[in-house]
């Protein structure tokens, strides 16, 4: 184990990363192109499956590197075809992933950190507390060992922790997969959400052209505070202001070029008492004016030991109708995998906890 620890990984490598390692072992650069393909193609699970490299090749690259993946240690199933899987970690830590199916789609809800540094109200992986984030290796890895990997159309960056708080990594993560030498996807199957850390989103913005999701939730800065503690650091009204100077694909089209080929979104989860009035409504179209962008309506996804609740069908649509009526393009997201808690970090906090025990 300690030699296997000692070794680097392959996975999470870009592709001009691994023609350096090519180059550094004293191999062919277009060697690199190969165990590129071999990962991010073909996604095998041992170096002596790169069968077109050298017997001679493939035993240089096993005295310094592994692929560095590992499979899911547990899942939970949802009636409605939702997965969760729990993944642990090369640090040993423990992270969840959700794969959603929907019709001929397929989502990878992915994580990006063990546990979080935000503290939201109404979020379970908040309660954990800040463990780690996660490298590029790990973040990958819940897509290159998901077994319904095939069925993947679109990856979103919404499972646990803060994306922005581990922006190198994320943006690593996001260019293997959206290299040609990668796996090549287009940046428009691939949306990173933030509650919005200003440096991290300006960054994104200038050096990613995959779409953006805020975490929105209130548009009153003073409400929103009160269950986003971020609020304090990073208004949201300043998170608009930079979100003004870039430009978006309208949210009723696929079409676009250049950077306007990124979506813009708004996530809302909507609470009973807390946001779900027309007038809070109100406060959302007129703090959103003149931005291309769309919102989507969440159900809170009840979790222990909260005040928080949710809202009914009836209340949802009134106020997705108000919001539509008002030039904002706005949708109900389908709850799914409620009877597996599919948004929360209950899966993961369980299996730590167990942990904790066994240690004691």
């Amino acid at each position: 184990m300690a030699d296997y620890q000692q070794k680097k990984n392959l996975l999470g490598l870009t592709p001009s990363e691994l023609k350096d390692v090519a180059r550094s072992l004293q191999l062919p650069a277009f060697v690199g192109k190969q165990i590129a393909r071999w990962l991010y193609v073909h996604h095998v699970r041992e170096i002596d499956e790169m069968t077109n490299l050298s017997l001679a090749a493939r035993e240089l690259l096993k005295q310094q590197y592994v692929i560095g993946n590992s499979s899911p240690i547990d899942a939970q199933y949802s009636k409605d075809g939702t997965i969760k899987y729990l993944y642990r970690t090369l640090s040993g830590d423990y992270i969840e992933t959700v794969f959603i199916p929907d019709g001929d789609r397929g989502t990878l809800c992915v994580s990006s950190q063990v546990g979080c540094k935000m503290h939201c109200a109404f979020c379970m992986t908040g309660r954990q507390g800040y463990v780690a984030s996660l490298s590029a290796a790990d973040i990958l890895n819940q897509i290159y060992s998901l077994p319904e990997r095939e069925r993947l159309t679109n990856i979103v960056f919404m499972g646990q922790g803060e994306p922005f708080d581990n922006l190198d990594n994320v943006l690593r993560a996001t260019e293997i997969l959206t290299s040609p030498e990668g796996y090549a996807w287009s940046p428009k199957r691939i949306t990173v959400s933030t509650i919005g850390l200003l440096q991290g989103l300006k960054r994104f913005l200038d050096e990613s052209k995959c779409s953006l999701a805020i975490s929105l939730h209130h548009a009153v800065p003073a409400e929103r505070e009160k269950i986003m503690p971020v609020e304090r650091a990073y208004p949201i009204k300043d998170v608009v202001r930079l979100l003004k100077q870039y430009d978006f694909c309208r949210p009723r089209t696929n079409e676009g070029v250049g950077s306007k080929q990124r979506r813009l979104s708004f996530e809302y989860i909507v609470f009973s008492g807390v946001n779900d009035s027309l007038k809070d409504a109100a406060a959302i179209i007129e703090l959103l004016k003149g931005l291309d962008c769309r919102i989507n309506l969440i159900r809170f996804h009840q979790i222990p030991d909260t005040p928080l609740k949710g809202v009914d069908d009836q209340k949802m649509l009134r106020f997705r109708d108000y919001l539509t009526a008002h030039g904002i393009f706005t949708t109900i997201r389908a709850s799914r995998g409620q009877d597996i808690f599919a948004a929360c970090g209950l899966l993961s906090t369980k299996k730590q906890e167990e942990e904790l025990k066994e240690k004691k």
